[in-house]
């Protein structure tokens, strides 16, 4: 299974000659060719995991695309067919199996109202958590693990890393850092993954990893 990272959130996987699309956000100024897309998953609604112009994109070139997502992306979506999933919600998209967990996005401040968030993983190999730090219930290979947001501090992501010990991990929702930025998170990440035997990667925007 390929991994392939692009800016900020957006990953894209590919299977058997299938790809599946994980947050297409706004920080992506254009989509990158794409192929055989039978599967979106939304994390939460927010345009820099969400991008409607993006999905509308993806949805145009590929028509029978299901999207996925927790029921505030179904309402942002509108007209748009998107399958709800949330806690436990287990399903088959081609070549994929998906398996979601939390129900919500990590606090950024009490007055600031909580959205949804569901974490995927996909084919028991790749977990993202989107935003949350919400642990997924079965083994896994790699991490998406995020390295900067509003709602993040390092020290509770440490906590995170400590409690999952990922075997491998690569950085994403990153795009809001500057050269020094990358670094500095980068290294917190990697101490604490290879801490415990894990591997780190830290992808360029359009680099791949393989499971």
């Amino acid at each position: 299974m390929k991994i392939t990272k692009f800016d900020h959130a957006f990953l894209l996987v590919e299977e058997s000659l299938q790809q599946l699309v994980i947050d297409p956000g706004i920080y992506s100024p254009e989509l990158p060719k794409l192929e055989n897309v039978v599967g979106i998953v939304l994390t939460h609604l927010h345009d820099d995991h969400s991008y409607l112009p993006h999905i509308m994109a993806i949805q145009s070139q590929f028509p029978q695309v299901k999207i996925y997502g927790p029921q505030d992306v179904a309402a942002k979506l509108g007209e748009i067919p998107c399958e709800v999933v949330s806690h436990g919600s287990h399903l088959e998209v081609g070549s994929f199996q998906l398996d979601f967990f939390g129900d919500q996005h990590q606090e950024i401040h009490r007055s600031i109202p909580l959205v949804q968030n569901v974490g995927v993983l996909v084919n028991s190999k790749l977990y993202y958590p989107g935003d949350s730090y919400t642990q997924c219930d079965y083994p896994f290979e790699v991490l998406a693990c995020p390295a900067a947001a509003p709602w993040m501090k390092i020290s509770d992501l440490i906590d995170y890393l400590e409690a999952v010990r990922p075997k491998r991990a690569f950085a994403t929702h990153n795009a809001i850092l500057n050269d020094n930025g990358h670094v500095l998170q980068n290294s917190r990440i990697r101490e604490y993954v290879t801490k415990h035997g894990g591997e780190f990667n830290y992808l360029l925007v359009g680099e791949s990893i393989t499971v």
